[in-house]
């Protein structure tokens, strides 16, 4: 599914077929534990996950793969862990949520968030 039609994240999980729909709902499932007050949304078509007033990330199901799209700074200190997935400038491709170091990206989005708590202190620029 390049593009969706879906106004929910529920709605565009249950569109795709089980195996890509269990894949995203893992994601899900970490996204929440990391970032409980995360607000899921549906922009550009795609679910993803607001931190206050910025994004924390956003995965997407594509006609080839999946893809989780984080920030590219912090995305760019562990390409090397990555090196085996196809990478953009600020997204990760994957066919199998098996082929995810899910630590890694546990790591990556835990510095998301610590990064963007520092943006969102008082004081903080």
């Amino acid at each position: 599914m390049a593009t969706s039609e879906a106004r929910t994240v529920d709605e565009y999980v249950q569109s795709l077929d089980p195996e890509r729909a269990a894949a995203l709902n893992e994601l899900r499932d970490m996204i929440f534990a990391i970032a409980p007050d995360v607000a899921e949304t549906m922009k550009y078509r795609m679910p993803s996950y607001e931190y206050g007033p910025s994004i924390l990330c956003a995965v997407a199901s594509q006609k080839q793969y999946m893809s989780l799209y984080v920030e590219v700074q912090i995305l760019d200190r562990y390409r090397e862990q990555l090196a085996h997935l196809s990478l953009g400038k600020s997204c990760i491709r994957f066919r199998q949520i098996e082929a995810l170091p899910l630590d890694t990206i546990r790591t990556i989005l835990t510095e998301t968030v610590t990064r963007l708590d520092g943006v969102a202190a008082p004081g903080k620029a």
